[in-house]
């Protein structure tokens, strides 16, 4: 596999010089710190306007003004479709959504490595295997580069957790850096990626250890100068600490500005000689180089180089302009991703919705009345619509079918939010929420009634201190209510006088960087009477680079059913039913950037409505709305299980696509499914004296599963998914290839030929997946190398009864290894086994490959 990028179009790189060259020192300093939270500086006299960013691994807002976004599955759902088409197809939607919402640069995808399953983030990560990550991001990054948009490819490197994920080093060797978490940064680099982002935390490769902006063997040794990527480096954001260390370790751009520590301190630096005007040049050659790119630089000479051809004068016409269009290639998404685990009772489609006949359903549990459509943290978008499951089967189902909807259980932590329908203003007696803005001297500065209240207050100044939330509640209902607040930094909270909750620990930027304040615990009082005050007392955040905020929940919930008597209603509507459908999950409590997850089971009672359901109906089906593994106990129980993911806006279309046969769930699982914690090969992300140490090196994900020879067995291995139909194996070859002079293993790439034939009685689509498997000598001369590792896997689609051919690449880079001590890769001598199936646990056929010695 070549590392060779693109050559740089000459005309367009000397006019880039002479700009560099014309703009003064005071320009260039600016330019490399970003000029808001959004968006770098412009330059008006040489033609440069601002490069526009936003998040976007599940969609691009518009960073200023907000507003409704195509709200994406979770990235870990793209990864179950192993699908390279359709990662191209989400490539042009990210280019649309950006052009749409004014944005130039979308901070995605994430192509860090799923290597525990407790990782706060894993779901907004491709897959725990490189070669899966890497086709998949190349895929989706050169569709949207194509149109004229940026993908912020993030984050570099070995950013794989969220725990004290600003301070601590991950100490990861250097052959398992190449192997492993540098694989997917280098596939993107060789494929033309425009923008790579420097992770929070740090590296300590063995011979540096230093935090990822800082780390000048990997940022400039590796990604600028062995591989040659002449993108832009970008910080994440408030992650640059210092000013020569990140300036020579290789950052380009630090986010966001105008302060921090380049804004306030590049130009002392530079006046006391501790960085040179001449360190920043190339810097700024290549903030103007993107900004040629995107369309935000205007350059007298026209460029023939096909990686900088899409300047982003694309129109916005496109695919994409109708909210429809948009929603088809989503709710297709969503519906594809899905992974059958098992199907035992054959109830996919479920009976009836083939053959027309009326059908009673069953919808059960909290994720089927609130899914969870997409994990918490700086990735959230307002989507264009929502598609619920209850109304989206009921429409999808044969006529004169029912549809009986029961939460069944509780899934979430904090009550739901306070209805402002409820509430008066106690001094004034308007509806609403009296709201008081104070100084830090305790004056009152302002006041105002609210009559809407989303958790967030923006509105404050410089001389805002606190917040004052004062409110009568209507509690008309008999029984007991709960009313409290979530909320972050100092705070006084009472309810009918009652001091409820204290906290006297001042919010700084941490709070941002950890994220919680997205997902406060709420602490809450009983109440009982027709009406209840609450009093609030709010700190104002003001984190650096951030800002100013007052963050506070007010939930409210009502006297209703107990826990015992839901789990009840949800028995009877399943006996009652044709078929039960449970829907169970995770929530925005559980996985979420900024935290990592403490264990992996489902929230609440979740696993005891599963129980009681199967009992009371066996024709049940259990849909999993997650994105990162959760323990099923009752697997071998219930016929019937798919993994649904965080499937974004068309939740419901897709959900009902699936149950009705619209659409086959076509996924194969990115990761792997443990049965039990205690069997997880990298249990938890905790750092241990600042340091989290990838002592399993190569092993990640399911070669670490596979080292301990099947035992104790994954609850479902990698790459495993059944669809709706089956398939037989029938023929697997291997193109000719010859070797290459230096005697490194073939000379190109690998061409595996596999035959596949459509055994079941419905149309199918197939993933076939190439394994790479050295022989017993090989292992014992290398012991620290993989038992099996993806090489290669390829898509295709039969009708009933037919054969399909599966082309599927497994790059020469699949056979080598990297030698630390000649600092290069070369390829083991050896027999290979380069088996094709349907899981790393399911291999149907194989080839042979020997390397001489």
């Amino acid at each position: 596999m070549s590392t060779q990028t693109a050559p740089r179009d000459t005309a367009v790189e000397s006019t880039l010089d002479g700009l560099v060259a014309s703009l003064t020192l005071d320009e260039k300093a600016a330019l490399v710190v970003g000029g808001d939270m959004w968006a770098t500086r412009a330059v008006p006299r040489i033609g440069l306007g601002r490069v526009v960013m936003s998040d976007g691994p599940v969609g691009v807002r518009d960073p200023y003004d907000g507003g409704p976004s195509a709200m994406l599955p979770a990235p870990s759902a793209l990864g179950a479709t192993w699908d390279t088409r359709l990662a191209r197809r989400v490539g042009e939607l990210f280019a649309a959504e950006a052009r749409r919402h004014g944005v130039h640069m979308v901070l995605a995808p994430q192509v860090n490595l799923q290597r525990t399953p407790v990782g706060g983030r894993h779901f907004e990560c491709y897959s725990e295997d490189p070669h899966l990550t890497a086709e998949l991001a190349v895929a989706l990054v050169t569709a949207a580069q194509r149109d004229g948009v940026a993908m912020c490819v993030k984050h570099y490197v070995a950013n794989d957790s969220e725990t004290d994920r600003t301070r601590y080093l991950a100490r990861v060797d250097a052959r398992t850096l190449r192997e492993v978490y540098l694989a997917p940064f280098e596939r993107l680099v060789e494929a033309g990626a425009w923008s790579v982002m420097g992770a929070y935390s740090g590296v300590d490769d063995g011979e540096t250890a230093a935090p990822a902006l800082e780390h000048r063997p990997l940022l400039t040794g590796v990604l600028k100068e062995e591989w040659g990527f002449d993108g832009l480096v970008v910080s994440d954001w408030v992650a640059t600490q210092s000013v020569a260390p990140a300036v020579r370790g290789g950052l380009d751009l630090q986010m966001p500005g105008p302060d921090g520590a380049w804004g306030d301190g590049l130009l002392p630096a530079i006046a006391a000689g501790e960085v040179t005007e001449a360190e920043l040049d190339d810097k700024v050659r290549r903030i103007l180089r993107l900004a040629h790119r995107v369309g935000r630089l205007e350059l007298p000479t026209e460029s023939a180089d096909p990686s900088a051809a899409a300047t982003g004068t694309a129109s916005a016409a496109g695919p994409f302009d109708a909210a429809e269009d948009r929603a088809a290639l989503l709710r297709d998404l969503a519906a594809r991703s899905a992974v059958v685990l098992k199907d035992a009772a054959d109830l996919l489609p479920l009976p009836g919705t083939e053959t027309g006949e009326p059908v009673r359903v069953a919808l059960l549990g909290a994720s089927a009345v609130d899914p969870f459509f997409q994990g918490g943290g700086s990735s959230f978008v307002l989507p264009d619509s929502l598609s619920y499951p209850a109304d989206a089967l009921a429409e999808a189902l044969p006529a004169g079918s029912t549809v009986d909807v029961v939460t069944g259980s509780r899934a979430r932590r904090n009550p739901p939010a306070l209805d402002l329908s409820r509430c008066t203003d106690p001094l004034t007696g308007a509806p609403g929420l009296h709201v008081e803005v104070l100084d830090a001297g305790g004056t009152v500065l302002r006041t105002m009634t609210a009559t809407t209240w989303d958790g967030w207050y923006h509105e404050v100044g410089a001389q805002d201190a606190t917040l004052r939330i004062s409110v009568d509640v209507d509690t008309p209902e008999p029984g007991t209510h709960e009313l409290g607040v979530g909320t972050v930094g100092v705070h006084r909270v009472r309810v009918d006088g009652e001091l409820v909750s204290t906290g006297d620990v001042v919010a700084t930027e941490d709070v941002i960087l950890a994220s919680t304040h997205n997902h406060p615990v709420a602490a809450t009082r009983p109440v009982d009477g027709a009406t209840a005050r609450l009093v609030a007392e709010l700190q104002v955040v003001h984190p650096v680079g951030y800002d100013r905020f007052v963050r506070a929940e007010l939930v409210h919930r009502r006297p209703g059913a107990a826990p015992e008597a839901e789990l009840a209603a949800a028995e009877d509507a399943a006996r009652a039913a044709d078929v039960a459908v449970v829907v169970v999950g995770t929530t925005h409590e559980v996985e979420s950037e900024g935290f990592d997850r403490s264990d992996l089971h489902l929230p609440g009672n979740q696993d005891e409505l599963v129980r009681r359901v199967v009992a009371a109906n066996p024709r049940t089906v259990v849909v999993v709305n997650a994105g990162a593994p959760v323990l099923l106990p009752w697997l071998d129980d219930v016929p019937t299980v798919v993994w649904g993911w965080l499937a974004g806006q068309e939740t419901g279309h897709a959900l009902a696509d699936i149950l009705t046969g619209a659409t086959e769930p076509s996924g194969r699982l990115p990761w792997t499914l443990p049965a039990r914690a205690a069997d997880v090969p990298v249990p938890h992300a905790v750092p241990v004296g600042g340091v989290v140490d990838y002592a399993e090196g190569l092993d990640v994900g399911y070669r670490g599963w596979l080292r301990r020879s099947g035992e104790p067995a994954p609850a479902a291995p990698f790459g495993h998914g059944l669809g709706w139909t089956t398939w037989d194996y029938e023929d697997v070859t291997l193109a000719a290839s010859g070797t290459a002079p230096d005697g490194g293993g073939p000379a190109e790439d690998l061409r595996v030929r596999v035959s596949v034939r459509n055994t079941g009685r419905r149309t199918g689509r197939e993933v076939v997946q190439v394994y790479v498997e050295p022989d017993a000598d090989a292992l014992a001369q290398d012991p620290s190398r993989p038992v099996r590792w993806l090489g290669g896997f390829a898509v295709v689609d039969a009708e009933p009864g037919a054969t399909a051919t599966a082309d599927v690449v497994v790059p020469r880079r699949a056979l080598q290894v990297w030698d630390a001590a000649a600092q290069g890769w070369t390829t083991p001598p050896g027999t290979y086994r380069l088996r094709a199936g349907r899981s790393v646990s399911d291999l149907r056929g194989g080839v042979e490959l020997v390397i001489p010695a």
